[in-house]
């Protein structure tokens, strides 16, 4: 699905609640919503409070689910105006470097501003082409630039929602699990909640929560908050009020502390980082596969290997720049590490500024008392001078490698790599990034890997990703006021134990497709192998599992029979626990914003799986854009994760995130809403949320509340009126319906044929495909149900998703799911389907009729119709799901192509062959050179208000269509890649 657009789930009572005017016109301590009785605050308190002249926070709620280590988070921000003149409020939060924002939403005067997800434009500056009052979110390709931030003014006396999604996956270092949460909202906030949930497969082990954190963290500026806090020996404690609730595979934590207990720790509302870790119990072998709706994950990190020698050189920059702090902690560091080095290792040190010196020149050392003292006294007598040689570094580095892996002291399956450490960018020797690149893959040729380190601020940190990047390593970045000392060694500790190497992890050849990356280098002790990937057929009993890898002096196979139904209900009743977690710690009296909260998080955990490996295959193309060497490969990699950020709403590197800010008069008022008809008020879900189907079928009446207002987007959209429900219009017969049954007329011939396709939950279906010529796509999700008791089928399919993507003269879509209809043409909007609403958007135009089918029109001589299939009482074999019919084809060009398209100019000729006793009349069906055995057969079509006599193509539509069903399977709702074979025509 496509994201579920996250904060799409809070219902619009929830947003009304929000907004409700609570205000009068004079306002005191009163107005900040304190959780304490007033004469309990101290004075300093107070005092702080009413010299605040910035909008007061009156709610911070943040609500985290970690479902199998994947990370959804919601964070509710509720500002408040206290003065009569219109202020504006600068909402920031910290996000983990590795995650995704995934939505953005305003409430601001009673109208709600819902962020787009936007590609980048290709050599412009962001802010060319927008509109005058619309700002993207600050967020940066840089690797650790983390705050999220928007400023917007509030009118006087009123007050500003901010909604603010994102979503991780953590990863395992050092043998556990960490998540942070930045809680530094800048100031003392009358009620302010975090609650982490915790559920997982595997029962969860070595729970701690940690006191906060302070200094430079997630993206967060230093600062002293909490410097005076009492220091505690011993096992460190939580932070006061945190409450910890774990029950084996599911745990709750929750940290609530009020104003007076804020103020103890700081007044400056800078209190810190909320840690938690925790690692999962986790069986030998295979590792731990997830199945669910057509997609797996697999988690592998074995233990209790012997560990794989290691041949290690130290490379460290000796700069000028890094006299005082650096070079002291780097060589703490340094000494540390030594007495870490196993007997069976090999090492050397290089230190470079203007000059390269090798401590041990032309060889690896072997781990003795002797050496250890030697390099000890090498490392104490570093002293910092001159510029930053980092090519030659990395050439003598490299050069010491490849030569004692030549010789015959080589461990054959150790395993070997650099640390190189810098704090600043080359000055010395060859400065361009691109020549120390291509220095540095020539160089290594592919025999060990390195990893790199920056510290502080002027590191060129682009270079040092692709650098690792390039060769198989890591890279970390060191804040210049952080503890290096402690952050080198922990770096070093992360890769400083091999237990695999030349890791492939394979999957059944045909039941797999769109794997993430299953090839590895290395594998280190206490971290984590994540594999995503897509099923491509369900049906099947099981997925044959391989893992082959290299251990100190042997190889070593695993592999297994991972029996797919079995974890596919596992994992549902897992995804149960998750959903009735979160339903738990939002019943509180008057939780209406938790419980939006936890809507929003319950349902996107219902497709986590398929998420994950979304969020890897972003992850991964954003990786290969800057490993690859050809620009051509490197716009493949780009465009398909551009395409897969659209696809899960990510904010990343190639991806903008924009809202539209809300207009405030001179007077310090909102600027009046756009006009539009009542109707069209009733039938637009401003809120992009779908309000409760009434039960006599007509669109509920607008409450007054901020839910069922009107956008300002709406006045960018086009017309937007509410028109009487047309009479019946001319659809043909070419269809796909269902379970799902497909049928193509064909005029010229007088014939109409059909056939089934038997996919699989999850896939993607190419319907139409005419990109190359009028630009218009279309796609279909299948979604699964068992069959009907006695059936000869294993399970049902149908279309629970369209998607029309239009990229003439530029790109809109429409996607249509049985509630909605998703429009993104001049801007995004959401609409209904139980209400009946025409929008025009320029090239695209939607028409729905309440609870009965949705008309788009693409330029005038293009039309689809799209029926809407609901069921009160549903079966276990029924499913809400969706009918997708050919309007008007005039449009399509005679190169269109897809299950459907590719028939729309064919004719086709028939040949009857004598009917046999009982059996139905059969035919040979002759279409472009292929024979296709055919059978008469009735189908019932409109949603089953008509049949149609129809001659039936078995086995998956086998000769009739051209290639295979195989080759219609996309890899996303918005791909608009060409048929692979060509166009229709021979």
């Amino acid at each position: 699905m496509l994201l579920l657009t996250l904060l799409l789930c809070f219902s619009p009572g929830v947003l009304g609640q929000l907004e409700e005017s609570q205000f009068g016109d004079d306002i005191d301590l009163a107005d900040f919503d304190l959780d304490i009785a007033p004469r309990r605050v101290p004075r300093q308190v107070k005092t702080i409070l009413a010299k605040e002249s910035k909008p007061h926070i009156q709610e911070l709620s943040i609500k985290t689910t970690i479902i199998s280590r994947y990370a959804f988070t919601a964070v509710y921000c509720a500002m408040l105006n206290r003065h009569s003149a219109a202020t504006e409020a600068v909402f920031q939060f910290q996000i983990p470097a590795n995650a995704f924002i995934s939505n953005f939403t305003m409430i601001i005067g009673g109208r709600v501003y819902q962020s787009e997800v936007r590609p980048k434009e290709k050599r412009v500056k962001q802010e060319n082409g927008k509109a005058k009052n619309k700002e993207s979110g600050d967020a940066s390709s840089e690797p650790e630039v983390e705050v999220f931030r928007m400023a917007a003014n509030i009118p006087g006396r009123n007050r500003a929602v901010f909604l603010l999604t994102y979503e991780e996956l953590l990863q395992r270092r050092l043998g556990r699990y960490e998540h942070v949460t930045s809680l530094r909202p800048m100031q003392l906030v009358s009620r302010l909640s975090l609650d982490v949930t915790i559920v997982d497969h595997s029962p969860i082990t070595d729970l701690q929560v940690l006191p906060l954190r302070n200094g430079r963290s997630a993206g967060a500026s230093s600062s002293a908050a909490g410097a005076d806090a009492p220091k505690i020996a011993g096992k460190p404690e939580p932070p006061v009020t945190t409450v910890i609730k774990n029950e084996k595979n599911v745990c709750k934590i929750t940290f609530s502390p009020n104003i007076v207990q804020q103020a103890k720790i700081t007044t400056s509302g800078l209190l810190g980082d909320f840690v938690i870790r925790y690692d999962v119990q986790r069986d030998m072998g295979i590792g731990d596969i997830q199945v669910l709706n057509g997609h797996f994950v697999h988690y592998f990190a074995p233990k209790d290997l012997p560990v794989v020698p290691k041949n290690v050189v130290f490379v460290i920059d000796t700069s000028a720049s890094m006299l005082g702090t650096k070079i002291r902690q780097t060589k703490d560091a340094l000494f540390t590490i030594l007495r870490d080095l196993r007997p069976g290792d090999r090492f050397n040190f290089i230190s470079f500024s203007n000059r390269i010196k090798v401590w041990q020149p032309n060889r690896l050392v072997p781990v003795t008392p002797l050496t250890i003292r030697d390099a000890k006294k090498f490392i104490y007598m570093l002293a910092t001078t001159g510029g930053t040689n980092i090519d030659g570094a990395i050439q003598t580095g490299s050069s010491l490698l490849r030569d004692y892996l030549s010789s015959p002291d080589a461990s054959p399956n150790s395993v070997s790599l650099i640390i190189f450490l810098t704090d600043g960018r080359p000055t010395v020797g060859e400065m361009q990034s691109a020549a120390i690149l291509g220095n540095a893959r020539s160089a290594v040729q592919e025999k060990f890997c390195i990893f790199t380190i920056g510290i502080g601020n002027d590191v060129d940190y682009r270079l040092l990703e692709r650098m690792s990047l390039e060769n198989c390593g890591m890279m970390r970045r060191i804040h210049e006021e952080a503890d290096a000392s402690a952050m080198l060694k922990g770096f070093y500790d992360e890769i400083g134990t091999p237990l695999l190497s030349d890791i492939r992890i394979n999957y059944t050849e045909d039941s797999v497709q769109y794997v993430t990356q299953h090839l590895f280098t290395n594998y280190f002790n206490g971290s984590e192998i994540v594999i995503a990937g897509k099923l491509t057929n369900q049906s099947a009993e099981s997925l044959h599992v391989q893992v082959t890898a290299s251990n100190n002096d042997k190889s070593i196979i695993l592999e297994t029979d991972v029996p797919l139904r079995h974890r596919q209900t596992e994992t549902e009743r897992h995804v149960k626990a998750a959903t009735a977690a979160i339903a738990a710690g939002t019943k509180a009296p008057g939780s209406g914003v938790t419980e939006g909260l936890g809507a929003a998080l319950g349902s996107i955990a219902e497709d986590f799986v398929e998420r994950v490996w979304g969020f890897l295959s972003v992850k991964e193309g954003l990786r290969s854009r800057l490993r690859v060497q050809t620009s051509k490969e490197r716009e493949d990699h780009i465009r398909q994760a551009t395409n897969l950020s659209m696809t899960y709403h990510f904010l990343t590197p190639l991806t903008n995130l924009v809202v539209e800010k809300p207009e405030v008069l001179a007077d310090g008022t909102m600027a009046p809403a756009p006009t539009i008809s009542p109707a069209a008020a009733e039938a637009v879900s401003t809120a992009n949320e779908l309000p409760a189907d009434a039960d006599d079928g007509k669109p509920q009446r607008p409450s007054g509340k901020a839910g069922s207002q009107t956008s300002p987007l709406s006045n960018t959209i086009g017309k937007v009126v509410r028109r009487p429900a047309k009479k019946s219009i001319t659809v043909s017969k070419t269809s796909a319906d269902g379970d799902p049954h497909f049928v193509v007329e064909f005029p010229l011939s007088k014939l109409t044929v059909c056939f089934n396709i038997n996919g699989e939950p999850g896939h993607i279906l190419r319907l139409v495909s005419d990109h190359k010529y009028s630009g218009v796509t279309v796609n279909g999700k299948l979604i699964g149900a068992p069959a009907p008791p006695g059936s000869h089928k294993q399970q049902r399919t149908y279309f629970s998703t369209v998607t029309i993507v239009v990229d003439h003269p530029k790109r809109a879509y429409i996607e249509v799911t049985p509630k909605k209809v998703i429009l993104d043409g001049r801007d995004r909007m959401v609409l209904p389907c139980h209400s009946t609403v025409s929008v025009d958007s320029g090239a695209l135009s939607v028409s729905i009729v309440g609870k009965s089918n949705v008309t788009v029109t693409v330029g005038g001589n293009i039309s689809f119709v799209i029926l809407l299939h609901h069921y009160k009482n549903p079966a276990p074999y029924q499913r809400d799901h969706l009918g997708f019919y050919i309007g008007r084809s005039k449009g399509l060009s005679h190169n269109c192509h897809g299950l459907l398209g590719q028939f729309l100019y064919e004719e086709v000729g028939l040949a009857e062959l004598p009917a046999g006793g009982d059996t139905k009349p059969s035919a040979v069906l002759k279409v472009k050179d292929r024979s296709v055995p055919v059978v008469q057969k009735s189908r019932r079509i409109y949603g089953g208000t008509q049949s149609v006599d129809c001659w039936f193509a078995r086995n998956n539509a086998a000769k009739l269509i051209d290639g295979q069903y195989e080759d219609y399977v996309t890899s996303h709702m918005f791909a608009t890649g060409d048929w692979p074979n060509g166009t229709n025509r021979v």
